[in-house]
């Protein structure tokens, strides 16, 4: 199994358990979440609560919780909109931490690339929902969700070259 963690804090982000698709030029990775429910489970046991004494729950929480799976299986935390100014001012910090940590050959392809996929997330900023790892950490390495239109299921998008491959 591989997982892909922030090659800047070192948190999971995620799995080849979810496949991913490369859009723009490869610096962005779109990945498929899905709701699922958690907790809840109605187990028949055949049983007749009305003969039997009490009939009543006896303290079982039954509550579901519905969640979509990447950001339980990753444990991600939501973070506040970015305006404009505020998302690009990010990029360039996020720019200047994660090209040293990148080979020369990478460092070209993200420099070449990142201009654009920044160009394809502005106009959507407002459609976002925006993700970092468990830790975090205040140099974390964004995770995009929104809906793709009429879509019921979120669409995740990463950066390709902030996320590091380990194997498990």
């Amino acid at each position: 199994m591989l997982v892909y963690t922030d090659l800047l804090t070192g948190d999971e982000l995620l799995s080849d358990s979810f496949p991913y698709k490369e859009i723009e030029n490869g610096i962005l990775w779109e990945v498929e979440g899905k709701w699922t429910t958690l907790g809840a489970v109605d187990v028949n046991i055949g049983a007749n609560p009305s003969a039997e004494e009490g009939g009543e729950d006896e303290g079982v929480d039954d509550s579901a919780v519905k969640v979509v799976d990447i950001v339980d299986t990753f444990r991600l935390q939501e973070q506040p909109t970015y305006d404009k100014k505020g998302f690009i001012a990010y990029i360039k910090k996020y720019i200047k931490l994660l090209t040293p940590k990148l080979s020369e050959e990478d460092q070209a392809v993200f420099k070449k690339g990142i201009e654009g996929a920044t160009k394809f997330l502005l106009p959507r900023l407002s459609d976002f929902q925006f993700f970092v790892g468990e830790g975090m950490h205040d140099d974390s390495t964004l995770v995009f969700a929104y809906y793709k239109e009429g879509a019921t299921n979120p669409t995740f998008l990463y950066f390709a070259h902030g996320l590091k491959e380990v194997k498990c």
